[in-house]
């Protein structure tokens, strides 16, 4: 099975990860790295209050969690194959390590390994306004051929729920990393 990585970093916007999680765990071996501000995060923003709850809600053999700690995980090493990464949400602390190479932790060495590699790196930063410090971050990451989707919601399908706004972000993202779905209705003009 072909095997995707995905980091949930410490911004806001935890509920983008978690859904791409349920969506790529479906076809993929996904390598979850998840950074010790994620959990708080996620202990605000949602209904999962632990990583016990978290390991708990993704019991699925396609699914390995990893902390951001754990620098010698197979996903630290080029060596390891994988189809890419996401990260999502990106919080500007993640972004601005990876556009400056400082590998300090699992999250940053491996897409360290994904750009080195010449894999597809996809990150969703999550935040607002944004200063020309994370623009310019930003614009050094997509010169190098980072993808980067902003959780930035679309109206023209109309969406009645949180949940319609949520699935077209992560239908974007599937996209970004040719990955087929129908998690949003596209625009037919």
């Amino acid at each position: 099975m072909e095997k995707l990585i995905l980091a949930i970093t410490g911004a806001s916007g935890i509920i983008y990860g978690i859904r791409l999680l349920e969506e790529i765990s479906k076809n993929f071996e996904v390598l979850v790295i998840l950074s010790s501000s994620a959990i708080k995060v996620m202990e605000h923003e949602t209904e999962i209050k632990s990583l016990h709850e978290f390991k708990e809600k993704f019991r699925d053999p396609n699914i390995k969690i990893y902390s951001e700690n754990q620098i010698d995980a197979s996903v630290a090493s080029g060596s390891y194959k994988t189809r890419g990464m996401f990260i999502v949400p990106c919080s500007m602390k993640t972004l601005s390590a990876i556009a400056t190479g400082y590998a300090d932790n699992l999250i940053t060495r491996a897409a360290d390994v994904i750009i080195k590699e010449g894999r597809r790196l996809i990150i969703s930063p999550r935040e607002t306004p944004l200063s020309a410090i994370h623009i310019e971050n930003m614009l050094k990451l997509a010169r190098i051929g980072v993808i980067i989707v902003p959780p930035m919601p679309a109206f023209y399908h109309n969406p009645q729920t949180i949940d319609d706004m949520v699935n077209f972000i992560v239908g974007k993202l599937l996209d970004s990393m040719g990955i087929e779905n129908n998690l949003y209705r596209r625009w037919n003009g």
